[in-house]
């Protein structure tokens, strides 16, 4: 394991065009990572990997795991997001929120791009698959493609078992192009990757009962997605859910025959004032814990 530190500005260029970084090793980038790394090592002999995290430990503990099981790999850390942009053509982020991404683009990522040659930053691709704000998501995305960077918005649908599994679904926002260029990547850490959205799926997760149901495809709506690409999506991620498969809201039997029957939102009123009850208690554990109480 070597760190960038050791390496000179020129070689960490010649390196570039073969380099993936990968900047947030939390629980699931840590995964992510493993999967993507494994994988490309797999297929590209001469392939090199970089990884950054908020915890220099964390990207330590990554190499040494990894060149465990890939001795001789061709992996580096990087103790700054700058530094880990400027080594890599590709740069995948996986950060907590929409803050964090904030900071490691605007601090980090973006200035050590700006830093390279024109020619060699417009060779670049970033990917962030952190569950962020539509607006920041766009503003990066801006940012990014007026200095002629591609960039595809990525979260992801399936949980740290997924992304260990390597089962994850990629959610994909962007260009046609870049989702074409970042298709053969996400591929390697997930078993779907679908270009359209992901804020409507979380929303569907918090909401599986049927009198809020409908939100999600409004939602989408709103944002020009397509209903019949949104519900697969929902579907096959964490967002589905019986009702959803046998009701959809927007065409199956209950959107057809004028809402009659089924589920009576009186007793769904009920159900939803029992979670209110036991929410302070359990707040600390997953929300599938309500399920003791009801």
């Amino acid at each position: 394991m070597k760190s960038l530190r050791l390496l000179d500005p020129l070689s960490r260029i010649t390196l570039r065009p073969k380099s993936t970084a990968f900047v947030g090793l939390g629980r699931m980038g840590f995964e992510m990572a493993y999967n993507l790394f494994s994988k490309q090592h797999a297929q590209e002999g001469d392939a090199h990997f970089v990884v950054c995290d908020a915890v220099p430990e964390r990207a330590d503990e990554f190499c040494k795991n990894f060149l465990s099981q890939f001795p001789g790999a061709q992996i580096h850390t990087a103790l700054t997001p700058d530094v880990a942009a400027m080594s890599s053509q590709t740069v995948i982020t996986m950060l907590p929120s929409s803050p964090q991404v904030k900071q490691v683009y605007n601090e980090g990522i973006i200035p050590g791009m700006n830093a390279l040659p024109p020619d060699v930053m417009r060779d670049s691709l970033a990917i962030d698959s952190t569950t962020l704000d539509v607006s920041v998501a766009q503003e990066l995305a801006s940012q990014l493609n007026n200095l002629g960077i591609q960039t595809v918005d990525a979260p992801v649908s399936g949980g740290v078992a997924g992304a260990k599994a390597g089962t994850l679904t990629f959610l994909v926002g962007g260009t046609e192009s870049a989702f074409d260029r970042s298709y053969s990547i996400l591929s390697l850490m997930g078993q779907r990757v679908i270009h359209c959205a992901k804020i409507c799926n979380n929303l569907m997760l918090g909401v599986q009962q049927n009198l809020l149901r409908p939100k999600p495809w409004l939602l989408g709506k709103r944002l020009g997605l397509d209903p019949v690409v949104l519900s697969s999506v929902i579907g096959s991620s964490t967002g589905n859910c019986w009702s959803m498969s046998v009701n959809n809201p927007i065409y199956l039997r209950l959107a057809t025959g004028d809402y009659e029957g089924g589920f009576a939102t009186s007793l769904m009123l009920k159900v939803y004032a029992r979670m209110v009850r036991v929410s302070p208690e359990r707040e600390g554990k997953d929300f599938s814990s309500v399920y003791k109480f009801l």
